[in-house]
């Protein structure tokens, strides 16, 4: 599928990026301005050639077609029979949608209000704790449950004005005693987050934190709410039908924070700012259906991404954002973009013949640079890097400190594209008053190969309504580069056999006794560690 492009590829590999920018119209034919947002992808080895072979695919697969199936309810999750609208989540109340024969825009808008309602409730202590007002809120989740939430939350704390949030989601005691540790049972507010409300870690954990709640509170469960489809799961657990949010079985978990998933960052910064944030889904959702492929952010990232990784090989994707309430950001995209293009065979079950999701990973700027930038910059591998940079930050009496944030980010870009040549290296020594063999085993230390690909996304200031643009950004790039490789980017059926075989296992930990089904390696850990757990 992809050999034009690799043949392409292989007759360019060795030109400098460098020297692309020679055609004056380069960094206008490689970016893309949307209103405030603007994605530079100039600084990468692609030319008008390989844009033009990139986009010919994009047409064999028809994603056009595709696109459209997805936004019209075409149950394109074909391995689950199920719809794929995570976008009606954030469209207009005045829009349709006819999904199985129902308008679920109405829907939508009525769990809206009630979850509105409810925050209002809660923000201005008309549901109150057992102690008082509500002064903090557990999410309690995993997965898209928590990282949702958790990135959002987090990316948005200049506008919180509603409780503070926190979030757990790992079965180590240790997450929930931290999170615990310096809560008051009676004033806080308890949201678990399961679907099926089963979720073996996130039941796990709401018992947990059930029984340390009523240690103190003689009604617990009045302080618990459910944002769950499984409310005979939900009554059995002690939550109050008017405290459980729904949602249907066509917003999987890693798209879902734009429905009740989100209750825990409309607590945080209101209805108002919520509805800010699906309107920013909503605009990126407007762009991707309307551009024009080469104008259209989501697919030109996209056809990047195919570039770097299924053309030019590159195995892992870096994800660096300028920001530091974005540092969870690349976490989210790990499971948005591994968790749905990890896959090994086609929609029909075939096995693919190239590698799929390649591996994502980052910090934030500028700590990355005193990380792992070394490897980027002078490694033997090559990493694509992604910088996200906002003009402003909100803390206008530090601006030098983002001023300085904008300069390490232009300059990384700038490094990784430029490099320094040997001579360079050289010349720099010298001046340092540096002389013979010294002279070139140290030029040699100094030099960067350059050449290293890069895109940047850049905007005014990370908003609410920001936000909500860039996830859905990510959301609409990933559905692309699964159209492409041909695989159903809305299933994770790899995410099921550990969590099987940990159920199995559980007895035999627990019980002190050897497991049946485990192997001699299993078998054999399992020995060391009983040693050292008596209990």
């Amino acid at each position: 599928m992809f050999e034009d492009l690799v043949g392409h590829f292989e007759k360019t590999r060795d030109r400098r990026i460098l020297d692309l920018f020679a055609d004056d119209q380069r960094v206008n034919d490689f970016s893309i301005t949307l209103g405030d947002v603007l994605f530079d992808f100039s600084r990468i080895n692609i030319d008008p050639e390989a844009l033009d072979l990139l986009c010919d695919l994009a047409a064999k697969v028809d994603l056009n077609k595709k696109r459209q199936d997805m936004f019209s309810g075409v149950h394109i999750n074909r391995t689950e029979d199920r719809a794929v609208l995570h976008t009606a989540l954030r469209r207009p109340e005045t829009d349709s949608l006819i999904v199985d024969g129902i308008d679920v825009v109405p829907g939508v808008h009525d769990t809206l209000r009630r979850m509105a309602a409810f925050c209002d409730d809660v923000r201005e202590g008309r549901f109150q704790g057992q102690g008082g007002a509500i002064t903090d809120v557990i999410n309690i989740g995993i997965g898209g449950s928590d990282l949702g939430p958790d990135v959002a939350c987090q990316a948005l704390a200049p506008y919180h004005d509603g409780p503070k949030t926190h979030f757990v989601s790992n079965i180590d005691s240790a997450d929930i005693t931290e999170t615990l540790g310096g809560l008051n049972p009676e004033t806080t507010l308890v949201i678990v987050a399961s679907k099926s409300f089963t979720t073996f870690e996130t039941m796990l954990n709401a018992r947990t934190t059930m029984n340390w709640m009523g240690q103190v509170v003689e009604n617990p469960r009045a302080q618990f709410v459910a944002i769950s489809s499984a409310l005979e799961e939900t009554e059995a657990f002690g939550i109050s039908e008017d405290r459980v949010f729904g949602f249907e079985n066509w917003v999987g978990g890693r798209y879902s924070i734009w429905g009740p998933i989100g209750l825990s960052l409309m607590l945080a910064v209101g209805p108002d700012d919520f509805a800010e944030f699906l309107a920013g889904g909503h605009d990126m959702d407007r762009h991707f259906c309307t551009a024009e492929w080469r104008k259209n952010i989501p697919v030109m990232m996209a056809l990047v991404g195919i570039w770097h990784s299924q053309v030019c090989g590159h195995a892992t994707r870096a994800v660096i954002p300028y920001d530091n309430r974005m540092a969870r950001l690349p976490a989210y995209l790990q499971q948005l973009e591994m968790e749905s293009n990890g896959k090994r065979v086609d929609m029909d079950g075939n096995p693919v013949d190239y590698h799929t999701g390649p591996v994502v990973w980052g910090e934030p700027g500028t700590n990355g640079q005193h990380a792992f930038f070394q490897l980027i910059h002078q490694g033997t591998r090559i990493v694509p890097c992604e910088f996200l940079i906002a003009a402003r930050g909100h803390e206008p009496e530090l601006h030098h400190h983002h001023q300085a944030v904008i300069a390490n980010c232009l300059a990384q870009a700038e490094a990784l594209m430029k490099g320094r040549s040997r001579e360079q290296a050289r010349e720099m020594l010298r001046a340092q008053g540096v002389e013979g063999d010294a002279l070139e085993r140290l030029a040699r230390h100094r030099e960067f190969p350059g050449n290293r690909p890069s895109v940047t996304l850049a905007y005014p200031q990370l908003t609410p309504r920001m936000l909500g643009r860039i996830i859905a950004l990510y959301e609409h790039r990933v559905f692309v580069e699964g159209v492409i490789l041909g695989i159903n980017s809305f299933d994770q059926w790899g995410v099921e056999l550990g969590k099987e075989l940990a159920k199995s296992l559980l007895n035999a930990v627990s019980e002190h006794r050897p497991s049946r089904s485990a192997g001699p390696g299993t078998q054999n850990i399992l020995s060391f560690l009983r040693e050292f757990d008596p209990d």
